[in-house]
């Protein structure tokens, strides 16, 4: 179904807040968003606060913080690397910045969960490669407890956001970066594995005062890949989605749970 209409780029505070109530934000929402503002004429901070002030003092605002670059096998890693030779790729992992949830930031999420990320109370789960920021009522909670095997699984806040209910909005994306759909590579039978290693910032004693304060971990967890994602999003029963406009800029509105137990129909079904 589809609610609301085009605005200019001029969109206030308050204006955003009505567009967002008419998809149907509403109040005490567990609400994950994803948001690619390029071109929108939308400013991060705004859309912020329109969010949290529909969402009100009940609700929580998540989005993803994920650093892919903090890894030796990510795409984003790979890409700084390339063209250099062994001892180039050795002094360039010696470099790397550990993953430190107060500080790091999240480069290649937008401004949108940037301006969630910083803002003053804003809590941050403690995976290094695929944390999530949040704020509001139930943001240090659904921020504890991520553990490093579980990226995007049911130990992660996506894994307490869709057993609790929660909500998803995406703003002039398409399901391609829909995270959600992630969830359901961990619910198909005996997904596919593989081995992660990432740097992370260590606080031991011995390593004050010696120039180096992260270590490198690895561990064992589900393959990702989203690279069927856009398919899995064009099968998504229209009638589950409300679609309209915030700020001028196409959104859409959709229950996690339904996304990822639709996604994990098709998985079942298509994935070999």
């Amino acid at each position: 179904m589809s609610t609301g209409t085009g605005t200019s780029t001029s969109t206030s505070t308050l204006q955003l807040a009505v567009q967002l109530r008419l998809l149907g934000v509403r109040p005490g929402m567990r609400l994950l968003v994803h948001a690619g503002l390029g071109g929108t004429g939308l400013r991060a901070e705004q859309l912020r606060d329109a969010l949290t002030g529909v969402l009100g003092p009940r609700g929580t605002l998540v989005v993803p913080a994920f650093t892919p670059e903090n890894s030796k096998t990510s795409s984003a890693h790979l890409e700084r690397i390339a063209g250099l030779d062994e001892s180039g790729v050795r002094a360039f992992r010696e470099r790397m910045p550990p993953f430190d949830p107060a500080s790091s930031p999240s480069r290649g999420m937008g401004s949108f969960a940037e301006a969630v990320r910083t803002a003053p109370g804003a809590a941050r789960s403690a995976h290094p490669q695929t944390s999530f920021a949040a704020l509001g009522a139930d943001a240090e909670r659904l921020c504890s407890g991520h553990r490093i095997e579980s990226h995007l699984g049911e130990e992660s806040p996506l894994g307490k956001l869709c057993w609790e209910g929660g909500q998803v909005l995406m703003i002039n994306v398409g399901f391609s970066v829909c995270t959600a759909f992630h969830l359901a590579e961990y619910r198909i039978p005996k997904p596919p594995l593989r081995m992660y290693e990432c740097v992370v910032k260590v606080n031991l004693p011995e390593r004050r005062g010696s120039g180096r304060e992260g270590a490198w971990t690895a561990y064992e967890d589900v393959a990702l890949d989203d690279g069927d994602f856009a398919e899995i999003g064009g099968t998504f029963p229209d009638s589950r989605v409300r679609r309209g406009r915030v700020g001028g800029a196409a959104t859409m509105l959709f229950s996690l749970p339904d996304a990822v137990d639709h996604a994990l129909d098709w998985m079942t079904e298509n994935r070999r």
